[in-house]
């Protein structure tokens, strides 16, 4: 895999980067009344002066990183996720910030980190209007656990209330229902679809946001053991990424992921080609985004840059053709900028920033942005206040902190397992976990890097701090927390670090004991919990 997306920029000092903190649970209902109230239908919109309210088209491939032929991964081609980098602007350093499919909608859905909106795990998905769920469903108790609070505006609410024609496909993915109010539910994401959608908001004269959520490159892939698959790629051409293994069985596993990033972007194509169809391209705005890494430990589920870079490229009105931008930006900036390109305003309480100013050229900085943030917290679903992981970059060096290392820690079936034991037998054709485990000893480097994610493995320990140069080691195998060239970078992080927690209140992780860290320096990682690293988490 060729990386030329990869960073060359120098690491810059922190800056505080300000943002009010979300409302309280106890005032939550008042406020989101409020902040919808206040939105006006239309108010203008920076895609044209005096036009009609522009549309969106937000598309979102499953567990796809920064792979695509326009950054020269090796062995893909993917000619329509290619042409909205082309005939837009293409975002080199950006990333979600939670690494499974529920917190990364949410943080695009709310503008916020997942310890503050609700969401900090996978939830139960309901792929139905609000107004249909059962009792039983919505009693689910991870639907009542794992939810956007009430007084935490969404994106989808605010469209609805300014009068946009809301459609979305595939899966939701979110909850609760109530706060995401689309108009149409449509299962497939195909071009018909979308073609039948805009005619519905042409006959309202509404203006309208889909969001084309695409199942692949999610596992299952394509089994190629089977005589009637024919991989797209070509298995001799990939290069498989630098933390696995080239056995037989990755390299196939690599290739078979990369043919289901051209069997998404084939869908993408069927999808732009009906917005070039109709009458309404000229005044969309086009965002494709991965939700994020790819199901591969330290993928998935993993908060390295493998799990948290994605691929952005967005196009439209407004925005500078063939632009590539170097910016560290992040899935929280998206709602913010799809809202300024509407014309409306976003809420107060967000964490992310808009982009637009980067899209129409006016800037290549974003004020105040000196790093972005990613988290990573084991154990929501089970109750037993699992690992928290948090991970901070800044264009050049990644900290990654832990805090509970010996607590439980996730690790999904389909990172492990061909077939996933027991009664449900959920076919996820994983071939990576089982050849790494099998040849450790031919492989020592790449089974540690495997055993470090994985809880049921048990040889190895995850470190309680790491830090890596991207640029020198974009698949991040070389620890550098306690190299002596690298303590401005640790330390400038760990400060990073600091000013994330208190800026958003990440309560998850104590300050003190980052605080503690940053102070002793390289010499002692294992700093002793004192009594405010026990209080009971969020």
């Amino acid at each position: 895999m060729q990386l030329s997306s990869a960073h060359c920029r120098r690491a810059r000092p922190v800056r505080a980067w300000r943002a009010t903190a979300p409302p309280s649970p106890r005032h939550a209902g008042a406020v989101l009344l409020v902040a919808l109230a206040a939105v006006p239908v239309w108010c203008g919109s920076s895609a044209g002066e005096g036009g009609p309210p522009p549309n969106i088209l937000f598309i979102l491939t499953e567990d796809q990183g920064a792979h695509l032929s326009f950054v020269g991964t090796a062995g893909l081609e993917t000619p329509h996720m290619d042409s909205i980098a082309q005939q837009g602007a293409y975002f080199r350093e950006a990333f979600v910030n939670y690494p499974v499919c529920s917190a990364s909608k949410a943080n695009i859905y709310t503008g916020l980190h997942s310890h503050a909106n609700g969401v900090p795990s996978n939830t139960i998905n309901y792929f139905q209007p609000a107004d249909t769920l059962s009792d039983a469903q919505k009693s689910h108790k991870i639907y009542q656990k794992l939810r956007v609070p009430d007084g935490v505006p969404t994106l989808v609410e605010v469209l609805k209330a300014a009068g946009y024609r809301l459609g979305v496909t595939h899966k939701l993915h979110i909850t609760p229902v109530e706060k995401f109010p689309y108009d149409e539910w449509v299962r497939s994401a195909n071009g018909r679809q979308l073609t039948d959608f805009i005619a519905e908001a042409a006959s309202a004269s509404q203006p309208w946001f889909f969001f084309c959520n695409i199942e692949q490159p999610h596992r299952p892939f394509r089994n190629s053991d089977n005589a009637n698959v024919e991989l797209t790629v070509d298995r001799d051409a990939v290069k498989v990424p630098g933390f696995l293994p080239d056995t037989d069985a990755v390299r196939t596993d690599w290739a078979e992921y990369l043919d289901a990033v051209e069997r998404a972007d084939r869908r993408i194509g069927g999808v732009l080609a009906a917005l070039r169809e109709s009458e309404s391209a000229e005044n969309t705005l086009v965002i494709f985004m991965g939700d994020h890494g790819p199901a591969f430990h330290r993928g998935k589920v993993s908060p390295y840059d493998f799990g948290l870079r994605v691929p952005l490229a967005i196009s439209g009105p407004g925005v500078q053709a063939g632009g590539l931008i170097d910016e560290v930006v992040s899935a929280i900036d998206l709602m913010p900028t799809i809202l300024e390109f509407a014309g409306l305003k976003a809420p107060d309480t967000r964490h992310g920033s808009s982009l637009m100013p980067l899209l129409s050229g006016s800037t290549d900085r974003l004020a105040g942005r000196d790093y972005v943030v990613g988290e990573v917290h084991h154990g929501t679903h089970t109750g037993d206040n699992g690992m928290q992981e948090r991970s901070v970059y800044d264009g050049r060096y990644r900290l990654i902190y832990r805090e509970g290392i010996n607590k439980p820690r996730d690790f999904n079936a389909d990172l492990r397992y061909w077939v996933t034991p027991g009664p449900g037998k959920a076919p996820w054709h994983n071939r990576s976990f089982d050849s790494i485990v099998a040849n450790k000893d031919k492989f020592p480097l790449e089974y540690r890097l495997l055993d470090e994610t994985c809880t049921q493995l048990r040889e190895f320990q995850p470190a309680e701090l790491e830090l890596y140069d991207v640029t020198a080691d974009p698949f991040e195998v070389d620890n550098l927390v306690d190299a002596p060239r690298a303590q401005p970078a640790r330390a400038r992080l760990l400060a990073a670090l600091v000013d994330h927690i208190s800026r958003t209140g990440d309560t998850a992780i104590s300050e003190s004991r980052v605080r503690r860290l940053a102070r002793a320096g390289r010499s002692a990682l294992n700093v002793s919990p004192s009594e405010d690293d026990e209080r009971p988490r969020r």
